[in-house]
C-alpha cells in the first residue's frame, strides 16, 4: 500500500484492501478459537462445554475449508445456472425447487443474490434460470456443484399418485470483473433484446430491457433480465459470457495435459447424477462422488448443505 502506484488502479486497490481485511478477520477468528479452548480446558466437563465445543468445532470446519480454495477463481462471486432435464413438469418443478435451495443455503451464509435470468415453464416450474451469488470465495463453495441432481418422489402432477424421477443440471461458474482476461471480438457476438419474463413489475414487461449474447463460433450463450435498463444487462451478460468462455479454455488445457475429456454432464438424465434426493419409498440425500448422505431432506431444501460442501472441497 506504501507504493505508489497501488493506487493507480482503485478497483483493484478496493479488492485487494477487501481480500487483507476478510484474512484479518479470519486470523482473528483463529485467536478468539484458541483462547476459548485454553478456557474450556480449565473448566470441568458439563452440557455447557459441550455445547461451547461443538460451535468451536463449527468454526474449525469453516476455517479449514478456506485452506483448500486455492484456484484461481475460488475467491470471485458466482453465477449459478439451473436447467431442467429429463421429467418434464416435475423436471421444471424440481428446478424451482432446487433455486430456492441455493437461495436459502446463499441467505444461511450471508451471501448477496439475484436472480439474472428465468425462464418460466409449467405449474409455476422453471426451464432455466441463472443466479447471480455475491461474497467471500462463493465460487470455491460452490464450484463442485456443477452437475446432474436427481429427485425421486410421488409427483404431485399425477392423478394416479405415481412415483416420478426427474432431473435438472445445476452449471456453476466463477463471476469475472469487468475488463477482463479474455478478449471478445463484437464480430463474433449476435445480440438480441426481449421483453422480461420474470418479476419486476411494469416497466420490465414493456421495454426490451432483456439481454442475450451469443458467441458465435463457440455456441456459448449468456442471458440476463434481472436490471432495469438493457446497457446494465448487457455489462453482465458479457461478463457470463466471458466466464463461459473462459472455463472452456480451462477445460481444453485439462484435456491436452491430461488426454481426458472432463465434461458437465453427457446428459440431463439417469446415471449423471452426482446426487440423488429421494422422498419415496424413503428419504435420503446422498452424494455420489463423496458418500455423504443424510435422512433430513428437508433440511437441505431449507439450504442446509454445509456436510455437502465440506466433503466436496477437501
Amino acid at each position: 500500500m506504501s507504493d505508489p502506484d497501488f493506487w493507480k488502479d482503485k478497483t483493484s486497490a478496493s479488492k485487494k484492501l477487501q481480500e487483507l481485511a476478510f484474512l484479518k478477520e479470519k486470523v482473528k477468528d483463529l485467536k478468539d478459537i484458541e483462547e476459548k479452548l485454553e478456557i474450556i480446558q480449565e473448566l470441568e466437563q458439563s452440557e455447557e462445554t459441550e455445547k461451547e465445543l461443538g460451535k468451536l468445532e463449527k468454526k474449525i470446519k469453516n476455517l479449514e475449508i478456506l485452506v483448500c480454495f486455492t484456484g484461481r477463481y475460488d475467491k470471485n462471486d458466482a453465477i449459478l445456472n439451473i436447467h431442467s432435464g429429463a421429467g418434464g413438469v416435475d423436471a421444471q418443478d424440481w428446478a424451482r425447487t432446487l433455486l430456492k435451495m441455493y437461495e436459502k443455503f446463499a441467505d444461511r451464509r450471508g451471501w448477496g443474490w439475484k436472480v439474472l435470468d428465468e425462464s418460466r415453464g409449467e405449474q409455476e416450474g422453471i426451464k432455466s434460470a441463472s443466479l447471480e451469488i455475491s461474497g467471500k470465495y462463493v465460487y470455491g463453495y460452490l464450484k463442485k456443484e456443477s452437475g446432474v441432481h436427481r429427485l425421486v418422489r410421488i409427483s404431485p402432477f399425477s392423478a394416479k399418485g405415481l412415483r416420478h424421477t426427474s432431473f435438472a443440471l445445476i452449471e456453476v461458474l466463477p463471476e469475472m470483473e469487468s475488463g477482463g482476461e479474455i478478449k471478445i471480438d463484437e464480430k463474433d457476438l449476435r445480440i438480441e433484446t426481449f421483453k422480461s419474463s420474470g418479476p419486476g413489475g411494469q416497466h420490465m414487461q414493456k421495454t426490451e430491457s432483456a439481454i442475450r449474447i451469443t458467441h458465435v463460433p463457440s455456441g456459448a450463450t449468456a442471458s440476463v433480465q434481472s436490471e432495469r435498463s438493457q446497457l446494465q444487462n448487457r455489462q453482465k451478460a458479457m461478463r457470463i459470457l466471458e466466464s463461459r468462455l473462459i472455463q472452456k479454455m480451462e477445460e481444453s488445457k485439462v484435456k491436452k495435459l491430461s488426454g481426458l475429456k472432463p465434461e458437465l454432464a453427457s446428459g440431463i438424465e439417469w446415471g449423471n447424477q452426482i446426487r440423488s434426493y429421494v422422498m419415496n419409498p424413503y428419504k435420503m440425500v446422498k452424494d455420489h462422488r463423496t458418500g455423504v448422505q443424510t435422512i433430513d431432506i428437508e433440511g437441505v431444501f431449507e439450504g442446509e448443505l454445509d456436510s455437502f460442501i465440506e466433503a466436496e472441497s477437501k
